[in-house]
């Protein structure tokens, strides 16, 4: 690898950007998700989540318990999540499969709520997270920030909308780089 390009032979002679190949967790997410373009409501309501958890921690560590959140947080179906109740808190603060954090689970089930706004005023969180596109994370997180959701910093939904493919941060020369967006 060297500095100027940011790039490493991957095992199977592709090029691919170096921060995927500490792990092979992280290889497999950058070849199979990361930067591909999401559409889906729960996904992206998944995605947005997932991305707060990860506030302070490394995205291996989300990444290796995503099952587990899938599983505690209804498959992220923010209609069901907008339900929990501080039952669903204190169940969720025990949940070791998952990162206990109570303000980050409380965080997720008012965002579930904030989910269902959006959806009633821009008929999908598709429509609304994908009209920033062009814009900066900064507008979409003060955005959402207006309409009460939590822990969406700029980074953090910056993350996001790498992830989601709405912005193309391949490495010029990984073999992912080229793709092309919606």
């Amino acid at each position: 690898m060297t500095a100027a390009s940011k790039l490493v032979l991957g095992p199977d002679g592709r090029q691919r950007c170096a921060w995927c190949t500490t792990a092979p967790d992280y290889m497999a997410y950058h070849d199979e998700e990361w930067g591909k373009p999401v559409h889906d409501d729960v996904r992206l309501f998944e995605k947005i989540c997932l991305e707060g958890f990860q506030s302070g921690l490394s995205w291996l560590t989300i990444l290796r318990k995503r099952e587990g959140f899938r599983r505690a947080f209804c498959g992220f179906d923010f209609r069901r999540v907008a339900r929990f109740t501080e039952a669903d808190v204190e169940r969720l603060v025990g949940d070791a499969s998952i990162i206990r954090h109570r303000g980050k689970i409380q965080s997720t089930i008012h965002n579930a709520a904030r989910a269902m706004e959006l959806v009633g005023e821009a008929g999908s969180l598709d429509s609304y997270f994908w009209s920033y596109q062009t814009r900066t994370a900064e507008e979409l997180a003060k955005a959402l920030k207006r309409k009460g959701w939590t822990f969406v910093g700029p980074t953090t939904v910056y993350a996001f909308m790498q992830a989601m493919g709405m912005v193309n941060d391949h490495e010029p020369g990984c073999f992912l780089h080229t793709r092309p967006q919606p």
